[in-house]
């Protein structure tokens, strides 16, 4: 009888997670959407904490019989609360988003790749050549910036009209880890 209950304990379990399932995934859905699209935009360090908690919590609840649906309604709208608060702290206060943001970094310019930023950064030269495919350039030899962004994504900068743009832009707003 003991194996039955490890592969079957009963209907009511099964409704439980169908009904309470439902009304959460709901839930979730009305709450992030009244948060904004800042919830849902690329992620950072603290935005993937707060992904992770959430499917902790909608898994928990989910199955978890002494997790009562209001509990899990609130354990998401704090955990959206405070991702939005964040968002805001960050918006209104450069420090507080240098804190929480990794700054962009340069790792290839002019056709030179900067081994320590690429080395510190953990990036490989395939990475870079991948990220030139991904944008359709035959060779890096046809880039002339990849930096890494704050999101981790690498943006590939082509040949521009204008290169004072990317010189402007190197000592300022992208740190040029490869003398460091």
């Amino acid at each position: 009888m003991s194996d039955i209950i490890f592969f079957f304990s009963g209907w009511e379990p099964l409704g439980r997670i169908l009904v309470v399932g439902t009304l959460m995934y709901i839930s979730l859905v009305v709450l992030l959407r009244l948060s904004g699209s800042r919830t849902l935009a690329s992620m950072n360090a603290f935005d993937f904490i707060v992904t992770v908690a959430m499917g902790s919590a909608f898994g928990r609840a989910l199955t978890a019989k002494g997790v009562a649906l209001s509990e899990a309604i609130v354990t998401f709208a704090l955990l959206i609360g405070l991702q939005y608060a964040v968002a805001w702290l960050q918006t209104r206060c450069p420090y507080f988003a240098r804190l929480l943001k990794n700054p962009p970094v340069l790792l290839y310019y002019q056709g030179s790749i900067m081994w320590e930023a690429m080395n510190r950064e953990r990036v490989t030269e395939s990475d870079l050549r991948a990220a030139a495919r991904k944008q359709r350039f035959g060779s890096l030899e046809e880039v002339q910036a990849v930096i890494l962004e704050s999101s981790g994504d690498l943006s590939v900068i082509g040949s521009i009209p204008d290169p004072s743009i990317l010189e402007k832009m190197r000592p300022h707003s992208v740190v040029d880890n490869s003398k460091t």
